[in-house]
């Protein structure tokens, strides 16, 4: 991309505070250029700064008259991300010149903003009529070097083209990565041909390395023609060239991804050394935390053995008494006792799998009771109980008796509330939803971690995102389980956060109520009552009568915030910001929930569990946190995925924590792990600058359904792939 050009007049002086490729803060002495507006780049300005006293530098910004977009800033970010990647990656090899190098950026400030070097060389739009042939071949070579790079730390550059592309005589040189994605994330439309791919630019399929090496192609071809061809197939003329037949053989010029070569094999046909084969890398620091993960897994898969506690589920096909042990941690369980069972005995499951059921219809009332969630006690469906609760919070008894008209009464027994019967003397009045005690098998979720960690936001992302249809491709479909309770939660609650709003601490409880409750089926199945609660972390820290209620919670997501948890210097001024201390002892309410809830025999918690590494924006550009932070949750389960974003969150806490953060992991037998940002950056005052924008919020959430049992196995509809 040509550079912005050098201003006429030189600015003031100021100062320039960013943060490095390395997340080091650091401060200049700045004069800015002029702005100037840059082709496929919306809203973003470029200008040329001096930095201190001569160092020549190329600024990219958000002015704040294009940030009412929010994929501008998204754009950006994605780009500071894949340059970063590279300059962690090659910035210290001689052969990492192939790139524009990044010196630092800015993504919180009021106008975020990332710096360049100033790129060296001229666009090859500009000097291809004073290219020998030799050149020529050097430039496709390189081309060739950089996509190959690209591929290895799984990026897409999507903009290789004449104007994007420089030469110095030496080197060539990619522009700036702002249309990067990452390998196997959906295409998105860009770029026009002949140089971007007809899979590019239709949005078709995902990203792939060999989308770059279409371009490199095309370029090659029109290097050595002189004029470019339409892009929709092998030119026609294209065995005229004598140097492109080792491109024409192999099959580079295919119109679909698959038929043409890897990087690796085009520079085997160019005969050009590929540095990584021969580098001597440097040590994976997670490669210890990976091992101690498999280890970690292999023991609780031997425990499980020895005590027959957690067998795969049957709908997955194990036969019966073949069980050797979870094969990972998203392996689902058979039909488990009630929380009536657990308490009160009985109700030994039949170790023989029973024949998937067929879908019921919708049923009356159940005869047996649910267990009430706040006092751990069954309760029998009376409708002598039923009561509406107005404006006020004034239980007002509901009479139903004279209502013989079916839809009627089915509407406003789904708006009612049943008055639970056991709440003792000196105990708080509560309720349940009626649709609580009308549906299938309850499943109650409680987040857990200390004050400020980020519950209320997590969970508030979770729910935004699951109304906004997030939980349909998976098969999903959910409705409130009281429609005003969840009216008001997604007023208060949701919509506030999705404006950009700091939400509240949650307050201190005298008695545990859920959050907000969803009625979650799956294709056609009972719905069963999903209830989740939000208690403050000094109420969760106690071991009071308040957290009773958690002895009969059936999963949990333990919250971990980076801030008290990492050793990582980039961190503390954030620390010192928020006057929170990092803790080596980790969560006081973690290990308070986990000395409470039981256990099984072989001394693990029973209870599916996840740990949601929450503000992994903090630290977004650490690689194996990039590595997921950065994409999209897939359309559909991947098992091996969700495995392996475990494995890698347990080695980056591993490596970054000290063992107490690991303690949900170590205690519960099945337990995965998440990289999640419930905001997306840090609030200034009570606001959200950018905005909130969270991401993976839903992980957790998918990964405890499957462990439960809720998330069908059957692929997603046509469609929503």
């Amino acid at each position: 991309m040509t550079e912005a050009e050098a201003p006429q007049r030189p600015g003031p002086q100021e100062e320039l505070e960013f943060r490095t490729y390395r997340e080091e803060p650091i401060r200049f002495a700045v004069r800015y250029g002029e702005d100037r507006r840059l082709p496929g780049r919306a809203g973003v300005l470029a200008r040329q700064v001096t930095l201190s006293t001569g160092w020549p530098a190329l600024q990219f910004r958000l002015p704040l008259s294009a940030q009412g977009d929010p994929r501008a800033y998204e754009m950006l970010e994605r780009e500071v991300s894949a340059a970063v990647a590279l300059e962690r990656r090659y910035g210290a090899e001689k052969f990492g010149e192939v790139f524009t190098r990044v010196i630092g950026f800015d993504l919180e400030c009021a106008e975020p903003f990332v710096l360049y070097r100033t790129p060296g060389g001229t666009p090859l739009t500009e000097c291809r009529d004073r290219l020998g042939g030799d050149e020529q071949q050097h430039i496709i070579a390189q081309l060739a070097l950089a996509v190959r790079l690209l591929s290895e730390v799984g990026l897409v550059h999507r903009a290789i083209a004449p104007d994007t592309v420089r030469w110095d005589g030496t080197h060539v040189r990619l522009c700036e990565p702002y249309a990067a994605l990452r390998t196997g994330e959906s295409r998105e439309v860009f770029g026009a041909a002949p140089w971007a791919s007809p899979e590019q630019r239709a949005g078709r399929g995902v990203a792939d390395t060999r989308d770059d090496l279409w371009s490199v192609a095309r370029l090659g071809y029109h290097l050595l023609s002189g004029h470019p061809d339409p892009g929709e197939g092998p030119p026609e003329d294209l065995g005229d060239y004598r140097r492109l037949a080792a491109l024409e053989q192999s099959g580079l010029f295919a119109t679909e991804a698959a038929a043409r070569p890897s990087p690796v094999e085009l520079m085997r046909l160019l005969h050009v050394p590929d540095p990584l084969a021969t580098a001597v890398g440097t040590a994976d620091p997670l490669s210890r935390g990976r091992a101690e993960y498999d280890a970690q897994l292999a023991r609780k898969r031997e425990v499980s053995r020895a005590t027959g506690q957690s067998p795969s589920h049957p709908s997955y096909g194990t036969p019966a008494g073949s069980y050797d042990g979870p094969r990972n941690p998203y392996d689902l369980v058979p039909p488990k006792r009630s929380l009536r069972d657990r308490f009160f005995g009985g109700g030994d499951p039949d170790p023989t799998p029973p024949p998937p059921p067929a879908a019921p219809a919708p049923s009356p009332p159940p005869t047996r009771g649910r267990m009430c969630p706040h006092c751990l006690v069954p309760v029998e469906y009376d409708e002598r109980l039923l009561v509406t609760i107005d404006a006020k919070g004034n239980r007002i008894p509901l009479d139903l008796s004279g209502e013989h008209r079916p839809d009627i009464r089915q509407d406003a027994l789904r708006k009612a509330y049943h008055l639970c019967p056991h709440a003792g003397q000196g105990e708080e009045a509560h309720e349940l939803p009626v649709p609580y005690l009308t549906n299938g098998e309850p499943l109650s979720i409680a987040l857990v971690g200390s004050s400020s960690v980020g519950k209320t936001h997590l969970l508030a992302a979770m729910l935004g995102e699951v109304e906004l249809g997030g939980l349909e491709p998976y098969g999903l479909k959910c409705l409130p389980l009281n429609p005003e309770a969840h009216r008001t939660y997604l007023r208060e609650r949701v919509q506030s956060l999705q404006q950009g709003r700091q939400l509240g601490r949650t307050g201190q409880q005298t008695f545990a109520r859920f959050a907000d409750g969803l009625l979650v089926s799956a294709r056609g199945t009972l719905p069963r009552p999903v209830v989740f609660f939000d208690l403050a972390g000094e109420d969760l820290a106690q071991d009071g009568e308040v957290a009773r209620f958690l002895m009969g919670v059936d999963a949990f997501v333990f919250v971990l915030d980076p801030l008290r948890a990492l050793r990582m210097p980039s961190l503390d001024p954030v620390r010192e910001q928020n006057g929170l201390p990092r803790r080596d002892l980790g969560d006081e309410a973690f290990t308070t929930v986990l000395n409470r809830i039981p256990r099984q025999n072989g001394g693990l918690v029973g209870a599916p569990a996840a740990i949601a590494v929450n503000k992994s924006d903090l630290v977004r550009f650490e690689p194996a946190v990039d590595r997921w932070l950065g994409r999209a949750l897939p359309r559909r389960l991947d098992r091996e995925a969700l495995r392996a974003e475990s494995r890698d969150a347990y080695a980056f806490l591993s490596h970054h924590a000290s063992p107490a953060w690991l303690k949900p992991f170590d205690d519960c037998a099945r337990c995965t792990l998440h990289f999640v940002a419930a905001t997306g950056g840090e609030a200034k005052g009570d606001r959200f600058p950018h905005g909130a924008r969270s991401r993976r919020v839903l992980a957790p959430l998918l990964s405890i359904f499957a462990m439960c049992g809720l998330l069908p196995e059957a692929e997603p509809s046509e469609g929503r792939a």
